[in-house]
């Protein structure tokens, strides 16, 4: 019985699945973050989080994770594949690896064909795009200096430039000042601010926090609301962007949605109504998970593409 691995890697915690060539997926386990970005401690994080995962998974499906082979194995990994392939072909056997991109994997899951656009907004964001051609696209995805609209970070970061704003009197008054410093057991938001600069608030703690901005605008807080409606937005763009990349203007287009942002109901419901205002267009929930989407893409990579059965 040939053995496939799918591994979905993000910003906030990685994801590993094993199935056999049925379909049937045997073992699931879940670690830590595993978006890799140079030597040193990004390597140990890497190889910390697939090795623990993959541990978890081979438990769970009775396998030794020291002699694992497989037939296929695909990696979906936040920030890119090309400062991966070579690590990972160090600690796994497998007789085909594939590296690449989360958004290529949530996509694989999302459509039942694999086509259309997937639109991420967890920590980060982007959107990824293919068509019946084979043609890709995508927009977005440039990191939280330069880019990540509508992601749980740039939420937060938003929330907090509103805080600090009221805070020093030149910005409107909002509850979002005080959720965070409740959140965070901070004075004010300037110390928040500081807070956040330090090692004990990376990236994916700080974007946890984005449920608060959800929180404040369910309460009808005027400026988290509109912080929703503006992210909401953003993420419409993304796909409107890769939409006109790859397909004509009467051509029907599925849209999925991923990522821990779509879990705002004000939010998510917005999203769809802007990416449906275009004719054509159908935006629902994906399919399948981004893990589930890797395991999908290394079985077709083999020639399989079953149904999978979960495990309940």
């Amino acid at each position: 019985m040939r053995l496939f691995l799918g591994v979905d890697g993000g910003q906030s915690s990685t994801t590993v699945l094993i199935a056999n060539e049925r379909g049937r997926v045997l073992g699931r386990g879940v670690s830590g973050p595993c978006n890799h970005a140079g030597a040193g401690e990004g390597r140990a994080k890497l190889l910390r989080a697939v090795l623990g995962g993959l541990a978890q998974a081979c438990e769970e499906a009775g396998l030794d994770p020291e002699t694992v082979q497989f037939a296929a194995a695909c990696f979906g990994m936040s920030g890119g594949p090309d400062d991966k392939l070579a690590i990972l072909e160090e600690i796994l056997q497998a007789d085909r690896l594939i590296v690449t991109h989360d958004a290529e994997t949530a996509l694989s899951g999302g459509t039942p064909d694999g086509q259309g656009i997937v639109v991420i907004a967890g920590t980060g964001s982007i959107a990824f795009g293919r068509n019946a051609s084979g043609q890709t696209g995508r927009a977005g995805g440039w990191g939280y200096v330069f880019g990540d609209e509508g992601g749980a970070f740039d939420l937060v970061r938003q929330a907090l430039r509103a805080a600090l704003r009221m805070e020093e009197g030149w910005g409107p008054p909002t509850a979002l000042r005080e959720k965070l410093l409740e959140s965070t057991g901070a004075s004010g938001a300037n110390q928040v601010l500081h807070d956040f600069y330090a090692p004990q608030w990376p990236r994916s703690r700080v974007a946890g926090l984005a449920r608060e901005v959800d929180l404040a605008a369910t309460e009808g807080d005027a400026v988290a609301l509109r912080l929703l409606e503006n992210a909401a937005q953003e993420l419409a763009l993304l796909a409107a962007a890769v939409r006109s990349q790859l397909w004509s203007p009467e051509d029907g287009v599925d849209v999925v949605y991923v990522g821990g942002v779509f879990e705002s109901g004000r939010l998510r419901e917005r999203f769809r109504m802007l990416v449906e205002l275009v004719d054509g267009n159908r935006c629902a929930a994906p399919h399948y998970g981004p893990a589930e989407g890797a395991l999908l893409q290394a079985m077709r990579a083999s020639g399989l593409n079953p149904e999978l059965k979960l495990k309940r």
